[in-house]
C-alpha cells in the first residue's frame, strides 16, 4: 500500500502572541494566538493584506516573527531557519524545475534528506501514485496540465513526510472545474494520511469545502475562528458575515428581549431570534440569499427589481425601503416578475443578529446558543 511507504507525522501548531512588523510601523500580523490541532486542515482566509500569507510564511520559517512564540509540536521554532523546521510548502506558482522529469521533481528533496537513490525513487513513485499520477514519472512539467502540475507539487511535499504541510493559494492558477477537483484531491489525501495542513486562500467557497476550521483574518488580526458551519451560520460581525459566503445585511431594531430571545423590528415586521447577548437598540440581520422567503404571507414590503434565470435556480434583486437584497429560489418554473410587489420574510433558521458597524461580539458569543 502507498500509505505504508508515506506516513504522516502530524503535529499541532501554536502561535502565542505572535507579532510581525516590517520597518518601523507596518504591522503585518498583530499579536495573534492560534492553535491548530494535529491532523486538522485549517484555512487562513481573508482579503489581500490581512496577514494570512505572512502568518503561513512564519510557520515555514520564510519570515521571522518580531515577537511572540511559534511552536510545532512541543518544539519552539520561532527563531529556527526554514531548513530546520519539519514542514513542507506547496506554492501558488508550483515552483517545479522545468528541466527535470516529474519523478526528478518529486524526488528532489529526498536526495537532501539522506535517502539512497533507490529508496528516493520508490518513495517518489509512491507519492505520484497517491496523487493519481502513476505512469507520469518520465514526463516534463511542460507536458502536464495545470492541475497535474499542482499534483506534482503536492507529491513533492508529501514524500518528505512533514509534520506540517502548508499551502499558499494552491488553486489560484487553475480554472473553476480543475479547482474543484484538485481541492477534493487535497482534502482526501489530508484525511487519508491524517496530516496537519494549514491552507491559505481568499476564496470563501474553497475554504468552506476543504476545512475542518477556518480562521478569518482582518487587518493583521483574527476576526473569528470556527468550523465552516459555525462561521456560515453564526458570524461574529458584519465583516465575517459578508466575507464567508454572500450575506444580506439588513438594518433592524432590537425592541425587546425575552430571556435569550430578541424581538426585532424591520419597519412594521416583527421577528424573533436568538439575541446572542445583544441588548435593545440598532443591529443588523445577516441573512443568506437562500434563506430569504419571497411572496409569503408575512414580512416587509419589497419590489422585484431584477430576475435572472441561471439554470438550476432563479436569482432576484429585491428592493425595500432600506435598500436592496439578493435572494435565490429553486422554483424556475414560476419566476417572479420584475416590478412585482412581494412580502419578504425569512426561513425559521434564516437570519442571525450581528452588531452594527464598528462593534463586535466576543469570540465566545460568536456561536449560536
Amino acid at each position: 500500500m502507498v500509505e505504508n511507504r508515506i506516513r504522516g507525522k502530524a503535529a499541532p501548531v501554536r502561535f502565542e502572541e505572535v507579532r510581525k512588523v516590517y520597518g518601523r510601523d507596518v504591522v503585518a500580523v498583530d499579536n495573534i494566538n492560534l492553535q491548530v490541532e494535529a491532523g486538522q486542515l485549517v484555512t487562513l482566509l481573508g482579503p489581500s493584506g490581512c496577514g494570512k500569507t505572512t502568518t503561513l510564511r512564519m510557520i515555514a520559517g520564510l519570515e521571522m516573527a518580531t515577537s511572540g512564540r511559534i511552536l510545532i509540536g512541543e518544539q519552539d521554532v520561532t527563531t529556527l531557519p526554514a531548513t530546520d523546521r519539519d514542514v513542507a510548502m506547496v506554492f501558488q506558482s508550483y515552483a517545479l524545475f522545468p528541466h527535470m522529469t516529474v519523478l526528478g521533481n518529486v524526488s528532489y528533496g529526498l536526495k537532501f534528506s539522506g535517502y539512497a537513490k533507490a529508496d528516493a525513487r520508490e518513495k517518489a513513485l509512491a507519492g505520484l501514485e497517491m496523487v493519481g499520477l502513476k505512469g507520469f514519472d518520465d514526463r516534463l512539467p511542460s507536458e502536464l496540465s495545470g492541475g497535474q502540475q499542482q499534483r506534482v507539487a503536492v507529491a513533492r511535499a508529501l514524500v518528505l513526510e512533514p509534520q506540517v504541510l502548508l499551502f499558499d493559494e494552491p488553486l489560484s492558477n487553475l480554472d473553476a472545474k480543475l479547482r474543484r477537483q484538485v481541492r477534493e484531491d487535497i482534502r482526501a489525501i489530508q484525511q487519508d494520511l491524517g496530516l496537519t495542513v494549514i491552507y491559505v486562500t481568499h476564496d470563501q467557497e474553497e475554504a468552506l469545502a476543504v476545512s475542518d476550521e477556518i480562521v478569518v483574518m482582518r487587518n493583521a488580526a483574527i476576526a473569528q475562528k470556527g468550523t465552516p458551519r459555525e462561521l456560515y451560520d453564526a458570524p461574529i460581525d458584519a465583516f465575517v458575515a459578508d466575507f464567508i459566503g454572500e450575506a444580506n445585511l439588513i438594518p433592524c431594531e432590537i425592541v425587546e428581549l425575552d430571556g435569550a430571545q430578541a424581538r426585532v423590528a424591520i419597519g412594521s415586521y416583527r421577528y424573533s431570534l436568538p439575541s446572542r447577548g445583544m441588548q435593545p437598540g440598532p443591529a443588523l440581520l445577516a441573512v443568506r440569499p437562500s434563506r430569504i422567503v419571497l411572496g409569503g404571507d408575512e414580512g416587509f414590503d419589497a419590489v422585484i427589481e431584477k430576475a435572472t434565470y441561471v439554470g438550476i435556480r432563479m436569482e432576484y434583486t429585491v428592493v425595500a425601503d432600506f435598500g436592496s437584497m439578493f435572494a435565490v429560489h429553486d422554483d424556475v418554473e414560476h419566476p417572479l416578475r420584475i416590478g412585482e410587489k412581494v412580502k419578504v420574510g425569512f426561513d425559521a433558521s434564516g437570519p442571525v443578529l450581528v452588531p452594527p458597524a464598528g462593534h463586535g461580539l466576543s469570540p465566545e458569543r460568536g456561536k449560536r446558543p
